[in-house]
């Protein structure tokens, strides 16, 4: 069977809570052998970690979004630092900056950002970026920061890449200076939208080796069930559109991204993965 990974899905949300079970087993009949799961403060990277635990197949992401910045200073990034120790969990995420909903001053989000981005390259973990609105705040921080990590000896050195932008809704010039960061795209329901032309001529030019899949589920469902609750099983969907757009079969989509999921989060995953 055809495998895949889906690197963003917020399974512990309550959209899932009367089918959370049926939603796991739906992914795995769909081909979707794991499922990466973010978190957006301390209580969801808690509950993300449970639910590594609970699922197989299921891995955690913890950190702390920007709209809730506050949470990922003092005490608050002491106690990520002790989850992220955990062997369930592969990425520290989302973490980055949000202009659009604008919760916290700038500078706070920054410091919150920078404080986490430092803590995964102590940790040897990859990054899961959000941003929105704020696409070249985000670079700036994430390239210095990237470039002290080369210039160190710190674990996340010897990882073959640094991290994931999710959701990316930036154009080529973009793309190109994130993969100098030796970091990759993740990219979701959106591209299956007929009406996605800029998100379409963007993919068909992008190496497919540096991207990744992801439903950011419950959110973002994609076509023909846009509107309605998303969940892993649709990965296959996606896929399909990246295909198309590249002019390759979804068998060699489905091979690709996973081998770069792995890579990129860690050998944890190669079990569920291997076909």
């Amino acid at each position: 069977m055809t495998t895949y990974v889906d690197t963003h899905c917020h399974l512990n949300f309550h959209q899932f809570d009367e089918d959370r079970e049926e939603v796991v087993r739906r992914a795995h009949e769909a081909g979707v052998r794991v499922i990466v799961n973010p978190a957006i403060d301390l209580d969801t990277s808690q509950q993300a970690l449970d639910m590594a635990h609970t699922f197989p197949g299921v891995f955690a992401q913890v950190g702390v979004h920007p709209n809730s910045a506050p949470e990922a200073l003092g005490t608050g990034l002491e106690t990520l630092h002790h989850l992220a120790q955990d062997d369930h969990v592969v990425a520290v995420g989302e973490i980055g900056l949000d202009y659009y909903w604008d919760e916290h001053p700038h500078d706070l989000q920054a410091h919150a950002f920078r404080a986490q981005l430092d803590m995964a390259a102590t940790l040897g973990l990859p990054v899961v970026i959000h941003s929105r609105d704020a696409q070249e705040d985000t670079y700036r921080i994430l390239a210095q920061w990237a470039r002290e990590v080369e210039n160190s000896h710190l674990p996340l050195n010897d990882r073959p890449f640094k991290g994931i932008w999710h959701s990316f809704q930036g154009d080529l010039d973009l793309a190109h200076r994130v993969f100098d960061l030796n970091m990759c795209l993740a990219f979701g329901g959106p591209v299956t939208f007929k009406n996605a032309r800029d998100l379409h001529r963007l993919v068909s030019q992008l190496p497919l080796d540096r991207l990744v899949l992801e439903t950011d589920a419950p959110f973002l469902s994609p076509h023909p069930y846009r509107g309605k609750r998303n969940e892993p099983a649709r990965i296959p969907l996606i896929a399909q559109a990246i295909a198309r757009l590249q002019r390759v079969p979804e068998e060699h989509v489905a091979r690709v991204t996973t081998a770069t999921a792995v890579a990129l989060f860690g050998p944890a995953l190669e079990p569920h993965t291997a076909e």
